[in-house]
């Protein structure tokens, strides 16, 4: 169960980092509008979920189980920031379905590949999933 995890998680991370490269090349550093993903809320995402999965790359090589609710606890606030995120972009995604409302040159956000945003959200549900069920003792 915990190597399922850990493959979730990278899959995870691989869709991350293709919509924080998006994000990046199309200006996402100097968005400052409220109605738009903030640097700060992304970074800390990316950073949260990074970290935890170090820390569940330590539990695999040291099998210590006190780690899994660690990795477990950061995945409750990196879901929680993602969720945040989501719900930004697709508040934009909405309104920029009416063009008198669409900022011009759009969002940074509005660069993200809708396929892409939702394989990222799956593989995340799936990742917190299994690491939960690895903490429980499922599959031990």
């Amino acid at each position: 169960m915990e190597w399922a995890a850990f493959i979730a998680w990278v899959v995870t991370a691989l869709f991350g980092f293709v919509m924080l490269t998006v994000w990046l090349k199309r200006g996402g550093m100097q968005q400052r509008e409220s109605a738009r993903i903030r640097p700060a809320l992304i970074l800390s995402h990316f950073l949260l979920a990074a970290g935890g999965l170090v820390v569940w790359i330590v539990y695999l090589v040291i099998d210590k189980d006190a780690l899994t609710w660690v990795a477990f606890a950061a995945l409750v606030v990196v879901a929680l920031l993602g969720w945040t995120m989501f719900f930004v972009w697709a508040k934009q995604r909405q309104t920029s379905a009416q063009p008198a409302i669409v900022p011009a040159g759009g969002s940074a956000e509005q660069g993200f590949p809708v396929s892409v945003v939702a394989l990222h959200g799956v593989a995340a549900v799936t990742t917190v999933v299994l690491v939960f069920l690895t903490a429980i003792g499922v599959g031990s």
